[in-house]
């Protein structure tokens, strides 16, 4: 039987887990595109954490470094998951998933969707004629798919943050391989970072530029990175 692996305190360390030379934490796990992930922590309990966050997300059918899919396809993963809701509700449903699938709206990536976005389709909607009770479903299952939106984003500014934090010569490229982002978005994402005084490059004579890591994520901070740089 193959010995278990343990950290520098000996605790055994679970599967997709293990401790780097630095002592910092890592988690490797699949998301549901079959592309491998890894997430950081100096802390285990932390990184413990996170693991269940991912599972959830995994478990409800969400990509948690992605963004990449569409309304449309986000819609659909949502409704599937509901499962043993009233006729009614599933008619509702149907209807709304039938109408994106007439829009553009519906063919755009999730992570280039902005709320305000959402709320012009319904502008939209209203000047096409449609009655209130197509308003009143589409902002239902909308606000869902708007929901997802904001855990995926949010994620991916943990990812990139905990990426940073754990390599100080990360780069951008290897931080969009990590998050499943498009560099540009990553190269504005870090900007804000370093706009809001999470990190900085370290300049040293000789050396290549590093990463240096500020402060402490604090997660309230989401929306205030899904904002351009200045």
């Amino acid at each position: 039987m193959s010995e278990k692996r343990k950290d520098n305190k000996g605790r055994i360390l679970r599967t997709g887990e293990s401790q780097r030379k630095d002592l910092i934490y890592q988690y490797r796990y699949k998301d549901i595109r079959g592309k491998r992930q890894t997430i950081y922590s100096s802390d285990l309990k932390e990184l413990r954490e996170k693991e269940k966050t991912i599972q959830k997300q995994l478990d409800d059918g969400i990509d948690y470094a992605a963004g990449k899919i569409t309304v449309l396809v986000l819609l659909e993963r949502y409704i599937s998951l509901k499962q043993g809701v009233r006729y009614n509700t599933k008619v509702g449903y149907n209807f709304v998933l039938n109408l994106v699938k007439k829009e553009d709206f519906g063919y755009r990536q999730i992570r280039d969707i902005k709320v305000s976005d959402a709320q012009q389709w319904i502008i939209k909607l209203h000047n096409d004629g449609k009655g209130y009770s197509t308003f009143t479903s589409v902002r239902g299952v909308v606000k869902q798919d708007m929901k997802y939106k904001r855990q995926a984003m949010d994620a991916t500014n943990e990812i990139i943050y905990n990426a940073i934090k754990g390599d100080s010569k990360v780069s951008i490229v290897e931080l969009s391989e990590m998050s499943g982002l498009s560099r540009t978005t990553v190269h504005f994402r870090v900007q804000r970072f370093k706009q809001l005084g999470y990190i900085r490059h370290r300049l040293e004579k000789g050396r290549k530029r590093e990463w240096e890591v500020l402060k402490a994520w604090n997660p309230e901070d989401n929306q205030k990175l899904a904002m351009r740089p200045e």
